[in-house]
């Protein structure tokens, strides 16, 4: 543009005409013999026709060739090649200007802009082409980590034909982690996939021989016994596993950031991930114009079954459950129903949470206590009460009876054992057989006032239901029952021992 503006008008229109229209002039010429003729029969000016023919005869080309431009950015292309080619395509010009200036460069930055954005545009079209990945049902599952917060990881899964999604959140991203939400993945598939490809994990590569990633020995086994090919996607390449990034940025911009990352709670992320899941593939995909949960029921035949000896998912410490219908872990205990005392149970912590299972099988959650505390469900406790067993049983019918009169009578001997007096059992006869003088009501508002007055022999009953009524009240009317006696638990009637008493 510049070669043409430095020129008249009529010079620009020579040098704009094509090759057969400058032999049309040239023909012109010869058969009118005269310029002006000619550039009125070609539309011309006569200097158009003139230069045209002065170059004919010269032996020149009709057409001038422009004049070989070099630019100020030439000296430091090589370097911008390299910076590009080193960034992946990615550095800016603002960041490339420091090194042109020392390489030489005394240009503008636009300049340089123009020329790093030519050069990343030629980069991109030399350095890879991308072609559409057909994946093939039941081939390949695509899993990643993701960090969303200190503590809080999202593990994400995608299997690539179906499109059928899995998420789910950790504490940590270690190897017995992934390889428990693999498995937990393959359950809820129902199925193996022939393929796992994922990213080249610390935690599940052993090395890396010729850019080739050796799996871990514990992934190898794992591997081998599901029956799947594990597979990693090349070094720094988010375009081999594209499936499952994309997962990842639409969990977090759907799940997590709606949800302020769950406050950092593991165990509400998973409860939130699980209806997640259900909601997302019951949806029509965008890409697949499917719902997922059908496209998994077509693909679920052609995956490989799962095996038959597949490790448990919930897998702990074994603790046997006592007596008090709980176990001890962590310096903490937990309560369990009354049928698994004296069976061993396993003991796992699984998002801030105490699970206890037996064979695989989950029996009851409990929240991680500290050291100390205890963990304790009334649910578990309802069943009826056992004897302890040095508890000596009431055999004669005398003590049976004074037990019937109710809860005054236990209140009663309560009292009197808690004070040690002796002789008991010998004056429930006579206490027994004053209720066929008196009535039961009188009697046990007798047992009331004797439990008040501290006096717990049957002349003292006696005394008391001849005064009646009018005998004064240690504790005045309405008020509840207080004794002043040593504190005492508060056990079944039935273990009082009353041999120890006398």
């Amino acid at each position: 543009m510049g070669l043409l503006q430095s020129h008249s008008p009529d010079r620009r229109t020579y040098l704009l005409k094509t090759t057969r229209e400058h032999l049309n002039i040239i023909d012109a010429f010869h058969q009118l013999g005269s310029y002006r003729a000619a550039a009125r029969l070609c539309n011309v000016t006569d200097k158009t026709v003139r230069r045209a023919v002065e170059r004919h005869e010269a032996g020149g080309p009709w057409v001038r060739r422009p004049r070989p431009t070099s630019r100020n950015t030439d000296p430091v292309m090589s370097v911008i090649w390299e910076r590009v080619r080193r960034t992946d395509g990615r550095i800016s010009a603002k960041r490339l200007l420091p090194a042109a200036r020392a390489a030489g460069y005394k240009g503008s930055a636009r300049n340089l802009r123009r020329a790093v954005a030519k050069v990343k545009t030629e980069w991109r079209q030399k350095r890879r082409i991308f072609r559409p990945w057909v994946p093939s049902p039941g081939q390949h599952l695509v899993a990643d980590w993701t960090k969303i917060a200190v503590g809080l990881h999202m593990f994400c899964a995608v299997l690539a034909w179906s499109r059928y999604r899995f998420v789910r959140f950790a504490s940590d991203e270690t190897r017995e982690t992934t390889l428990g939400l693999l498995a937990e993945c393959f359950e809820e598939l129902g199925g193996v996939p022939a393929v796992v490809l994922t990213d080249r994990m610390g935690c599940l590569k052993n090395g890396v021989v010729a850019n080739v990633v050796v799996p871990h020995p514990d992934y190898v086994r794992f591997a081998a016994h599901y029956g799947f090919r594990p597979d990693f996607c090349e070094a720094a390449d988010p375009e081999s596993k594209g499936v499952v990034e994309n997962l990842c940025g639409y969990a977090q911009r759907d799940l997590v950031v709606p949800a302020d990352n769950f406050g950092g709670d593991v165990a509400t992320g998973n409860r939130q991930a699980k209806l997640w899941g259900l909601e997302v593939n019951g949806r029509v995909h965008s890409e697949t114009q499917a719902t997922p949960d059908e496209r998994l029921a077509e693909e679920r035949p052609l995956m490989r079954p799962l095996p038959s000896l597949r490790p448990a998912l919930i897998r702990g410490e074994l603790r046997k459950v006592d007596r008090m219908q709980t176990i001890r872990f962590g310096s903490a205990r937990y309560s369990l129903p009354t049928a698994w005392v004296g069976k061993q149970i396993e003991v796992s912590v699984q998002d801030h949470e105490v699970v206890l299972a037996y064979d695989g099988n989950e029996i009851e959650r409990h929240q991680l206590m500290a050291p100390g505390e205890v963990s304790i469900k009334d649910e578990h406790y309802k069943s009826k009460s056992r004897i302890p067993a040095r508890a000596i049983r009431v055999r004669s019918g005398t003590e049976r009876a004074f037990i019937a009169l109710g809860p005054s009578a236990e209140a009663f001997l309560r009292a009197a054992a808690a004070v040690g007096t002796s002789r008991l059992a010998a004056e429930l006869a006579d206490i027994v057989t004053l209720e066929m003088s008196w009535s039961r009501k009188q009697l046990l508002a007798a047992l009331e006032r004797a439990t008040r007055f501290r006096r717990f022999r049957a002349d003292d009953i006696r005394s008391i239901l001849e005064a009646g009524p009018s005998a004064p009240n240690p504790v005045p009317a309405g008020e509840a029952l207080k004794l002043a006696l040593p504190e005492v638990p508060v056990r079944p009637l039935s273990a009082y021992s009353l041999e120890a008493i006398r």
